[in-house]
């Protein structure tokens, strides 16, 4: 049985790629590149990079990146993206829970709920976390944005998505365990429409301190994350649906 992202990314990738949440890469890439110095001998993962949006951009402005999804869709449309940019990535089909990767990559970066917080136990998301660690070299970089709990206590995410032109319903934000599900309607790039059940993990700063802490970690730092304006600048506050993550391999 499909779990509900592999039904969402099934055929859903040009319809991805106007959604409002993906239209602030260049200003992302900026401080992605800000982090690793600009240094272009930088090897770089993209784990869940779905179309590539930020693979390519970064293959544009010079660096050798690999990008990894389970959606085949996805990567299809990467592919096309990166021969229509006339760039080079090593885009491959892979289970983030299952990566084998090891000691490869100066920057390991996770963006925009690729794969990590979407999984259907905690211990899957903290699988993925541990194997960005593992496919990092000693004292490389880690970005990574993800769902701020700090939101849906203080806040409706209904009114949230709906303010922002996303069609779901029927939300309910569990306290206990920081999950929300609901129903997204959809149209894929076939006109399909579909109406699937989604789930997704928030997660309380200190929770993702804890859990980067724990697998080998070091100069954890938590920001506020602002589409298209990443910066070490912006505190993270309740009213922030993301947090933007980033940390330094610590390990041998």
């Amino acid at each position: 049985m499909k779990q509900w992202y592999e039904e969402v990314f099934e055929n859903y990738a040009e319809s991805y790629d106007k959604e409002c949440f993906t239209q602030g890469t260049k200003g992302e890439v900026d401080f992605i590149e800000q982090e690793i110095g600009f240094d272009k001998t930088r090897r770089i993962l993209d784990i869940g990079c779905g179309t590539g949006r930020h693979a390519v951009e970064l293959a544009v402005r010079g660096y050798d990146v690999t990008g990894v999804d389970l959606s085949k869709a996805q990567l299809n449309r990467a592919i096309e993206k990166a021969k229509t940019a006339k760039v080079t990535v090593n885009f491959s089909q892979a289970d983030a829970r299952q990566l084998d990767f090891n000691n490869e990559f100066d920057l390991v970066m996770i963006i925009c709920e690729g794969a990590f917080s979407l999984m259907e136990t905690d211990e899957m998301n903290y699988q993925i976390l541990a194997n960005a660690r593992k496919a990092l070299k000693p004292n490389g970089k880690f970005i990574l944005t993800t769902l701020n709990a700090l939101f849906p206590i203080f806040h409706s995410t209904q009114e949230f998505l709906n303010e922002h032109g996303l069609n779901s319903k029927d939300h309910h934000f569990d306290i206990l365990t920081l999950r929300e599900t609901s129903v997204v309607q959809m149209t894929d790039d076939s006109g399909e429409k579909k109406t699937i059940k989604c789930t997704d993990r928030y997660y309380m700063p200190s929770e993702i301190t804890w859990y980067l802490k724990t697998l080998g970690f070091k100069n954890i730092g938590i920001f506020g994350c602002p589409l298209g304006a990443f910066s070490r600048n912006n505190a993270l506050n309740k009213d922030e649906m993301e947090m933007l993550v980033v940390a330094e391999n610590a390990g041998a």
